[in-house]
């Protein structure tokens, strides 16, 4: 189960996620760089630095451009060694992105509808489906792309499944422990629950960094993916 379970470095200072990781070892091995530790915590020279000490890395970079851009910045990841790299979830992006990790054991993830959305928000947006229906459209896309596997919520990662088949990884956020604080999270669940859903892999960031003690949190986490237990 620890490999399967992802911890958002979410922080602000290269030190903070340096003790964050110290605090986790031997618990949890995989680690995620979002825009946050990126940009704000030297987080791409921490990523080589963690992938120097054997640790997993997932540069959650979510990226999209135009074809050249995302092929040649997808490449420089590949480079590094890292685990895994976000790119939206739109045809010409996914098809660059899987030019750009070529030739390497990068797991290129195709976001689909991020978990801070619902049905409401996606109508914002102009799209003519619900939530639901336009995981499945990138689902489907991500799959004849040829990418490694769909960043989803774990309320449609079932569904994912029955699209992408049984290979494709499936990543899902907006885990919670049952009475947990959601935060700005729309579609949440248990870890355990998620995993029966089909997720293969669980980012968690504050529910684990934000504690205080972290160490704990994350056993506890580690504890309820053996369960299923459903977010109340």
């Amino acid at each position: 189960m620890a490999g399967q379970l992802i911890v958002g470095l979410d922080v602000s200072s290269r030190a903070r996620a340096e003790e964050i990781v110290a605090l986790l070892d031997g618990q949890v091995d995989f680690f995620k760089i979002g825009y946050q530790c990126f940009y704000g915590a030297d987080g791409f020279a921490l990523g080589k630095e963690l992938l120097k000490a054997g640790k997993k890395v997932f540069f959650d970079l979510k990226l999209l451009d135009i074809d050249n851009t995302v092929e040649k910045g997808v490449a420089a990841i590949a480079e590094t060694g890292a685990t895994m790299l976000t790119v939206h979830a739109y045809p010409q992006c996914m098809r660059a992105a899987v030019r750009g990790a070529a030739g390497s054991e990068l797991c290129v993830l195709g976001v689909s509808v991020l978990t801070s959305m619902d049905d409401a928000d996606v109508a914002e947006a102009g799209f003519a489906r619900d939530t639901a229906g336009l995981v499945a459209l990138r689902a489907q896309q991500a799959r004849d792309a040829g990418i490694g596997g769909v960043v989803a919520s774990p309320h449609e990662a079932e569904m994912v499944r029955t699209i992408i088949g049984p290979r494709m990884a499936i990543v899902t956020p907006g885990i919670r422990l049952p009475g947990a604080s959601v935060g700005d999270q729309k579609r949440v669940m248990g870890p355990g629950e998620a995993l029966a859903e089909g997720a293969t892999h669980l980012v968690v960031a504050r529910p684990i960094i934000e504690a205080a003690d972290p160490a704990a949190a994350a056993r506890a986490i580690l504890a309820d993916m053996n369960t299923g237990t459903r977010l109340a």
